[in-house]
């Protein structure tokens, strides 16, 4: 059981919560304006394969320039890990079988069971986004990496105050808003894609490390198609919710904020809601 809980606090930790559409190919911009000290927004990935893991100089020189970094949640927060587990859990009665067809279950279960060694009887409690991750780090195996992790580390090693956008119950509320049937159904739809996972995953993967930004959003965007309502909460409602937090934070300090890269482009992206906000931005070339 100790292990189970292990993954599932990996799993949250590295979800990828996170689609753009902007000219220039690049992850680091930055912002400047009247009322603000200069900042830096950076696009990350929050799980990717080791061997495209890539922190460019440019980041690395941006963070150390920042006296503070904020990411998504406050990932440094002690409390976090104890926080997170209360939203894990599906009711006492409930079973995640109850949520989905003998064969979807059955896909699942093979599935894991052949990448990981730990079929679904392990994640019957558990609510339906758990899973979603657990395949996608199933599909990447042991050799994965995470800028949110590398950026802790470092926030540590420069003795830099980390400080989050958003809290862990928001989050956690967000996958609530699709039926537990709606989340099954889009892990599915992943692996039966042809290719499989890796064929959706190393899609993303490709567009983020070339760094084109328009090619991240058309992958993205399309994965919500047939939920555009939910896309909307996921991405353009928080994009704009961060817009204040964001000027509020670089009032007194210098910035580095690191959140998912598809939350930097399209008409309602981060980068065009700060410009509309009247700050200068800039890619960092």
């Amino acid at each position: 059981m100790k292990t189970i809980k292990k993954l599932v606090l990996a799993i949250i930790a590295t979800l990828c919560i996170a689609p753009s559409l902007i000219a220039q190919n690049s992850l680091l911009y930055k912002v400047e304006g009247d009322n603000i000290k200069t900042s830096y927004v950076f696009g990350t990935m929050h799980m990717m394969p080791k061997e495209d893991f890539l922190l460019e100089e440019k980041v690395k020189n941006a963070f150390t320039a920042s006296d503070l970094v904020v990411m998504e949640l406050d990932m440094d927060d002690p409390s976090m890990q104890a926080e997170m587990m209360k939203y894990v859990m599906l009711g006492v009665e409930e079973s995640l079988e109850d949520h989905m067809t003998p064969e979807e279950y059955k896909i699942l279960d093979d599935y894991l069971t052949t990448k990981m060694g730990v079929g679904m009887a392990a994640f019957s409690k558990m609510k339906p986004f758990i899973i979603s991750s657990t395949v996608m780090i199933a599909h990447l195996g042991q050799d994965m990496a995470s800028f949110e992790a590398t950026f802790l580390q470092m926030a540590a090693a420069e003795k830099k105050e980390v400080k989050g956008l958003e809290t862990i119950e928001f989050q956690m509320s967000m996958f609530d808003e699709q039926s537990y049937e709606q989340q099954i159904d889009q892990v599915i739809e992943m692996l039966q894609k042809e290719g499989g996972m890796g064929t959706y995953f190393d899609e993303i993967v490709s567009a983020y490390t070339s760094q084109d930004i328009d090619v991240l959003y058309k992958v993205l965007n399309e994965f919500f198609e047939d939920d555009k309502a939910f896309k909307k909460k996921m991405l353009d409602d928080r994009n704009e919710n961060w817009i204040p937090k964001i000027g509020e934070n670089s009032k007194e300090n210098s910035v580095f904020y690191a959140v998912g890269a598809g939350h930097l482009g399209g008409e309602k992206g981060v980068v065009s809601l700060l410009k509309a906000s009247g700050y200068r931005v800039t890619p960092v070339e």
